[in-house]
């Protein structure tokens, strides 16, 4: 029998963390809550959950901080952070220190529920070599993609690309990780370098290159890969 999946949730939102509890109970989840960031730090340290959800802006430690810590403490359960509308700049500052993912304020419980069921799949099911991607074969072994048994031809940065976005699926990256993970840090390479080559690989990848339903684009701050089921 499978074990039960613990999420612990870090919000000082008191009605929120109400409703969040609630939802994730009723949905099989075991629960634990904080609403600080001293006592949320804490619980994560003592006990790690299978996945966080953590608010931002937090009384006593915020979420930034939490975030670093953990990561600095080699803590690699996912982190989904909660942030309110339109703070794009605190988005990305959240998920260069570690976060996989956010939601902005309002969100609806569905979408939420939806993106936590994902990245829990990612942690705990390990990624086969050979993945169909949209009637396409990226075989991570031999380096190759095809379709109808036909190769497609893959720059060694767009299988760089490809090979991290399914490393990381449903979860949002930022082009700064993109450049450290596909280029290196060695060398100085622009946004716009990075979109191109998305632009290349959604051409090869995407049966609608224009429609991405794989890689898609997350304004102001970087994309995020949708791997099928």
């Amino acid at each position: 029998m499978s074990r039960t999946l613990r999420i612990l949730i870090v919000e000082d939102d008191a009605t929120l963390l109400r409703g969040l509890s609630d939802n994730f109970h009723a949905a099989g989840y075991e629960v634990q809550s904080a609403d600080n960031g001293e006592t949320g730090l804490a619980q994560a340290l003592a006990s790690p959950p299978d996945l966080l959800l953590l608010d931002i802006m937090l009384p006593k430690l915020n979420g930034y901080d939490i975030c670093k810590r953990l990561r600095k403490e080699k803590f690699d359960f996912p982190i989904l952070m909660l942030t309110a509308k339109g703070q794009e700049e605190e988005i990305v500052r959240g998920l260069e220190l570690g976060a996989d993912d956010y939601m902005t304020k309002p969100f609806g419980i569905r979408e939420l529920m939806a993106r936590v069921k994902k990245l829990l799949h990612r942690r705990l099911g390990d990624l086969p070599n050979q993945l169909e991607i949209g009637g396409a074969i990226f075989d991570r072994t031999s380096h190759t993609l095809t379709r109808d048994g036909i190769d497609i031809s893959l720059t060694t940065k767009e299988y760089r690309l490809l090979d991290y976005f399914v490393s990381y699926p449903h979860r949002a990256l930022t082009r700064s990780d993109i450049i450290d993970h596909v280029w290196g840090r060695s060398i100085i390479v622009s946004a716009r370098s990075v979109d191109r080559c998305i632009a290349t690989l959604r051409s090869k990848l995407e049966l609608q290159p224009s429609k991405p339903q794989f890689i898609h684009t997350i304004r102001d701050v970087g994309y995020r890969f949708e791997l099928p089921e």
